[in-house]
């Protein structure tokens, strides 16, 4: 469960409205409770979501085992998975557990 009070949790049921229908950048991260790497990854992306909540970002958290037909959609294979949204439309994509400066990059590129 995230606990920064700037991140959404997303599912299949709020997914269209919170992230496809949002205009700017959103960074929503695929995981799962028994995944390792999505627990590493999990710090990195609060701390994002709490920098550059003030620039614009919006950051959502996605349990792929709550929500299978919003991860199918968007063929999520391997978690964690972080996808870039910009405007609903996936512009970029990491997968695994990328140290955090490989995701800073990635949301600077999209927002400016």
């Amino acid at each position: 469960m995230a606990t920064s009070e700037t991140i959404l949790e997303v599912n299949d049921e709020n997914f269209a409205g919170e992230v496809e229908e949002n205009a700017g950048l959103s960074m929503v991260d695929f995981w799962a409770t028994w995944c390792g790497p999505c627990r590493i990854v999990a710090p990195v992306v609060e701390e994002l979501a709490d920098e550059y909540h003030e620039k614009g970002l919006k950051v959502g958290k996605l349990d792929v085992d709550a929500s299978p037909q919003t991860s199918a959609k968007y063929g999520i294979r391997s978690i964690p998975s972080i996808l870039f949204f910009k405007d609903g439309e996936v512009v970029d994509k990491v997968i695994g557990a990328v140290p955090r400066q490989h995701l800073e990059e990635k949301i600077q590129q999209h927002l400016g």
